[in-house]
């Protein structure tokens, strides 16, 4: 039965229980940030649920408890970071700070991170670099999931990118997606509800399409529209894996998999909006689109025009009253977690019924 737990609960124990595999507690409080923030904005697929594969990674030792990024070349605007195996969401978050500092020096600014790890949602970091008056691109590679065009075997990245910007008096305009028909987080998070998946999304194993989530891990995710998502795919592994000097197609190895380096690469570019326009223009003409946008007439069955970030604003402010609902085979391996870390789970809120769930 699915518990539904405080979201400031559920961030104590997920940081609680990083630190206990020896993460720095500013590491381990960023790693579980990141979790809860996916789940406050409607995405389970990329929170809780990855607790168990990040810390299995670091007791393991194929992920670096503690990270320790060197610098492999500086060129002011341009920088390269080997990550050393680190938490992929601590090497991207130094990459941000690191991002912004050289395009407030620069104008513009291009940080490339190798070797690093899955670092979860990427718009977690975009909205960073946004709020300090950059637009920010973040491009990551991820280990193969769907089939290059026309194959039946996986050799292509879901590799997803994000790009944000502020938006004035609207907050910050953010989109963050995966080149595929759908996270493959969400494939796993069907799986743990026993929910078949739609069709579209998947193939198995011999590139069948499948409604099965677990012919569909076994099998292929399927690119978004068709060619147009393999070849988006492709350039971004060119981008994040072979400019950034990591591991690029098959040679990355996925968060799920608890041991064997993994290989992922990162390039954020940022670019300070003052360098290019005077901010306070830029942000009434960021409005004036948003506001263009959303007076948009509605179809049939659409109560209101959304903007790209701002659904999972108005969903992070309903659950931080409601609670975050988390289903029962994430919640059995967060109580494994907690039992090997003397760590004790947080007091559920209530127990949701499915009925609740589907209302």
């Amino acid at each position: 039965m699915p518990h539904t737990v405080a979201a400031v609960d559920l961030l104590r124990f997920a940081a609680a229980a990083t630190e206990a595999h020896g993460v720095p507690p500013e590491d381990a409080h960023l790693l579980a940030d990141t979790l809860v923030t996916a789940e406050l904005w409607g995405h389970p697929s990329h929170g809780m649920l990855r607790l168990p594969w990040y810390l299995a990674r670091v007791a393991s030792g194929a992920t670096a408890a503690t990270a320790a990024p060197e610098t492999v070349s500086d060129n002011g605007a341009v920088v390269v970071v080997d990550g050393r195996d680190g938490l992929g969401q601590v090497l991207t978050d130094r990459a941000i700070r690191m991002g912004v500092e050289r395009a407030r020096e620069h104008g513009i600014s291009a940080v490339a991170v190798r070797n690093s790890g899955h670092f979860g949602t990427a718009a977690y970091f975009t909205r960073k670099a946004a709020e300090q008056g950059c637009v920010a691109l973040l491009a990551t590679n991820a280990s193969p999931a769907m089939a290059p065009w026309g194959g039946k075997e996986k050799r292509v990245g879901t590799n997803p990118w994000s790009i944000a910007a502020p938006g004035g008096r609207y907050g910050t305009v953010v989109m963050d997606i995966a080149n595929t028909a759908v996270a493959r987080g969400k494939i796993y998070h069907a799986k743990e509800r026993g929910e078949p998946i739609p069709e579209g999304w998947a193939a198995d194993s011999e590139g069948v399409p499948t409604t099965d989530p677990r012919r569909a891990i076994e099998g292929l995710i399927l690119p978004m529209a068709g060619h147009k998502g393999y070849a988006i795919s492709f350039m971004f592994d060119v981008l994040a894996g072979v400019l950034t000097g990591s591991a690029f197609g098959s040679g990355v190895v996925g968060p799920y998999r608890p041991t064997g380096r993994s290989g992922v690469g990162h390039l954020l570019i940022c670019v300070d909006i003052s360098a290019m326009a005077d901010p306070d223009d830029f942000a009434r003409r960021m409005e004036a689109l948003v506001e263009e946008t959303k007076s948009t007439p509605a179809a049939p069955g659409t109560a209101e025009i959304f903007v790209p970030g701002e659904p999972e604003m108005r969903t992070a402010e309903r659950l931080r009253a409601e609670g975050i609902t988390v289903v029962e085979d994430t919640w059995a391996s967060l109580m494994t977690i907690a039992e090997a870390t003397g760590v004790p789970l947080p007091t559920p809120l209530s127990y949701s019924t499915p009925q609740e769930l589907t209302a």
